[in-house]
This record gives C-alpha cells, structure tokens and sequence, in this order.
C-alpha cells in the first residue's frame, strides 16, 4: 500500500512539474497588453519616427517575459543597429504562448507597419504542445508568403524540440525551417537558442526563457543573419 501510495505521489509531481513548464512558456504575462511595441532606445521619437521598420515577431522567447524591457532580444538588437550606425528602427511584435496558427491569426499587425523586414520566430510553442509538425508548417509558409507579398524581407529563426519527444517528431520539426528557408529563398537562423537552450546558468528558473545573458547570445545569433539585409 505505501509502494502505491508513493508512485501515485511521484505521478502527481510529474504532471504538475510538466504543467508548470508548459504554463511558463505559453501563459501571457498581465502586464503585456499589446502585440506591438518599440524595441527599447533612446533614439525612438514615437510615431515620428521615419526609419525603416525591423520588426521581431514572435513568442514570449522575443517578447522577453522575466528580464528588464532593455535586456530582451528585440531591445538588445536595436541597441546593436544604434551602435553599428543602421538607420532602422526594431519593433518588438512578440507575444507569450503564440503558436505558429495564433501568430498568423495576428499577422496583418504586423503587414501594416509596412516592415523592411521581419524576423520569424514562431514554432516553439507548437513544439512544447506536441503540435503536427505539418501544421506548424503549413502556418510558417503561410507567414512567409504574405509577408514577401507585402514586400517584406523574411529571416525565419530554426528552432528544436528536445529528444524526449521522439526521433521521428524531432526530426521532423527541426527540418519545417530548413524546408521553408531553402523553398522561398530567405535568410535562416539555424538555431535561435542555439548557445543558449540546454544551458541553465543562461536560462531562467524555467529552464526555458533566457536570462538577460542569454539574450545576449541570441541576438549575436539574429545579428549574424541580419546584418547582411541591411
């Protein structure tokens, strides 16, 4: 009896550990009431602003929950672009818990900053969820081919599931952007997260947002790509 007392104890400790993680990475934070925002920069003039628009469209792993405004991906990008003497301003599009379908629910927002170019990090979400990876890319393509009909330049960020989801699954999920860059010839980051994923001291207590160190790493892997576009 307490053999089976403490296995059914384990189990409810798995499922809400699980639960928890899941949470984490698709649960909106309250205070994110908008889709869109500025990147963080002393150069924005609001609205005025007549730069051309960089905008990072993603998840909560570009909208940055649990660091400073300053500290996340987008904000760091734009400090870098300020630095170099780019001319572009980085809109921060990224929303917590997006999956691939809700960010192209949401996709004409974007549309209608009339970007230069978008960086696509979408996917993780759909990842976490177990999702069809013929789902996920059906969606991506489907991004890809409305933001080049609007005139935008596309860099799609690879992402990857961890090996406890199978082979066949992981094989297939981390081949969708591969797949979509090569078909549509735009610009791929291979890894968003890679130096990142899989190293906790660079990750927060949920093992999977970094820290503001780790975004550090991550935009170093977007400049990589991005530079040249610009």
């Amino acid at each position: 009896m307490e053999r089976i007392c403490l296995s059914r104890y384990l189990i409810t400790l798995i499922f809400w550990g699980l639960w928890i993680i899941l949470s984490s990475g698709c649960a909106k934070p309250a205070n994110e009431k908008t889709a869109v925002h500025e990147a963080a920069s002393p150069s924005i003039t609001g609205n005025q602003d007549a730069r051309p628009v960089i905008v990072a469209f993603g998840d909560s792993l570009t909208s940055g929950p649990g660091v400073d405004p300053e500290m996340n991906y987008p904000s760091k990008l734009q400090q870098k672009i300020d630095a170099e003497g780019y001319r572009y301003r980085v809109v921060n599009a990224g929303v917590s818990g997006d999956t691939s379908d809700q960010g192209l629910n949401r996709l004409q927002t974007v549309i209608d900053l009339h970007p230069s170019i978008v960086i696509v990090e979408l996917g993780a979400n759909d990842g976490l969820r177990g999702l069809p990876a013929e789902v996920t890319r059906q969606n991506l393509t489907a991004i890809v081919r409305r933001l080049q009909s609007a005139g935008a330049k596309v860099i799609l960020a690879g992402m990857q599931v961890p090996p406890n989801y199978g082979p066949i699954y992981t094989n297939a999920f981390r081949t969708i952007f591969k797949d979509i860059a090569k078909q549509y010839h735009i610009s791929l980051i291979p890894f968003f997260l890679d130096g990142v994923g899989g190293h906790p001291e660079l990750n927060q207590d949920d093992g999977i947002h970094p820290t503001a160190e780790g975004y550090e790493i991550v935009t170093k892997n977007v400049w990589k790509v991005l530079q040249p576009l610009l």
